[in-house]
């Protein structure tokens, strides 16, 4: 017999309440000891590993952000009713997902690895003699944009036009949709504008880029239209942009905390792979997803309604001990886990862009960690609020040994 998720005796979690990190970090743990459950502010907290990946597989739960998109306001405004994976859901999202996949592969991120050097190389340059930097400014917030126009084939020099559509696009999750709604609006016409003329030049001239692969998939006749493909350049850049922003800028915060790893690295290029999922799994960038519920679903003798919202909680699944070996231990030379961290998500909703992202780290960071010895906070870094969506330093004021 099941009992309503309503019922149960469970602990309560009020982290938004908290004013640190450290603070919300202990209270989930705090929580995680008692039960794989907790109720929060707007729903339930998922806090275990293998609760976690059960919910994110589980086709009946359904991400928030696609209910978040079906406002009357945003369907018609933001989104302009287009297919976008970012949102769609059961057969739709299958289908673009089935077509595209074939295009995000880790051969495809590869060709770009040498164009990633070049970038942070470029970045570093202007303030590598002066043995200081605020590395959000500096370096992550710039880093993904040219990538992105090289993703896309659009030229280099059109990636402050990407940079300002990213900033503009990624309004929508500022909470303050009154005043941005006009500027989100005005980034996807003229995106859209933008990618369609790309589109077609790449009709006729094809060239080595997402974009030409993405007009080539095909599976049984089916191809992504004009429209699905405009979609997809938005998503990659919405996806693509502050993701890597905020995971290069938590890595290398994590990073001054543990001074004989980041000379470890800087010795060891070849352990930039293990650093980069070590370090998503410490201090992800995405703290978690929202799941709702689209009838009733019973689960370990649990009946949650329709409607239900669950958070299911990266922060707690990626130190889970029942999964992890001493998960408080911050290690590069780690061994492959046998479970993977849950920054990049499980299930149909798997981050389509993680080989992507895996490469810009994977990239970034021995760079960074060869011409910036000695690394030290410079101060205190400013962290941004928790309630944002994709987490990270605000300020992240650095000091090292010039090299």
């Amino acid at each position: 017999m099941s009992m309503r998720v309503d019922e149960l005796d469970i602990p309560v979690l009020e982290t938004m309440a908290l004013t640190t990190k450290e603070a919300r970090v202990e209270a989930l743990h705090d929580a995680q000891q008692q039960s794989w459950i907790a109720r929060n502010e707007f729903g339930y907290s998922i806090l275990r590993y293998e609760d976690c990946v059960a919910i994110l597989r589980d086709r009946r739960w359904h991400q928030a952000l696609s209910r978040f998109s079906q406002m009357p306001e945003l369907d018609a405004a933001v989104m302009q009713r287009r297919p976008s994976i970012l949102t769609a859901e059961g057969d739709e999202h299958a289908r673009l997902r089935r077509l595209v996949a074939p295009a995000f592969t880790p051969k495809a991120a590869d060709r770009l690895r040498p164009y990633m050097r070049e970038v942070v190389n470029r970045l570093v340059d202007p303030f590598a003699d002066s043995g200081k930097c605020e590395l959000v400014t500096d370096v992550c917030e710039p880093y993904p944009i040219p990538i992105i126009c090289r993703l896309l084939g659009a030229p280099e020099e059109d990636w402050k036009l990407f940079s300002r559509w990213a900033s503009d696009l990624l309004r929508i999750f500022n909470n303050n949709l009154i005043e941005d709604l006009p500027y989100i609006q005005a980034a996807q016409v003229e995106m859209s504008a933008y990618v369609h003329e790309l589109i077609e030049r790449r009709r006729t001239r094809p060239s080595e880029d997402l974009l030409t692969d993405l007009i080539a998939a095909e599976e049984a006749g089916d191809r992504l239209d004009t429209e699905e493909l405009e979609s997809m350049a938005t998503a990659v850049l919405v996806g693509g942009t502050d993701t890597t922003r905020n995971q290069l800028a938590c890595t290398v915060a994590l990073f001054t905390g543990y001074p004989d790893q980041w000379k470890l690295l800087a010795e060891r290029p070849e352990l930039a792979a293990r650093a980069t999922e070590e370090s998503m799994r410490v201090l992800g960038a995405i703290r978690g997803t929202a799941r709702v519920a689209t009838e009733d679903i019973e689960y370990k003798d649990v009946l949650f309604p329709e409607n239900t919202f669950v958070a299911t909680s990266f922060v707690a699944a990626n130190t889970d001990e029942l999964v992890f070996v001493e998960p408080e231990v911050f290690d590069i030379t780690r061994e492959g886990a046998t479970s993977p961290h849950l920054t990049f998500g499980s299930g149909i909703h798997y981050c389509l862009g993680a080989w992507l992202a895996r490469a810009e780290l994977q990239e970034a960071l021995p760079i960074l960690a060869q011409r910036m010895p000695d690394l030290e906070v410079d101060g205190e870094i400013d962290w941004k609020p928790e309630s944002v969506g994709i987490w990270g330093p605000a300020r992240l004021p650095l000091r090292f040994t010039p090299a």
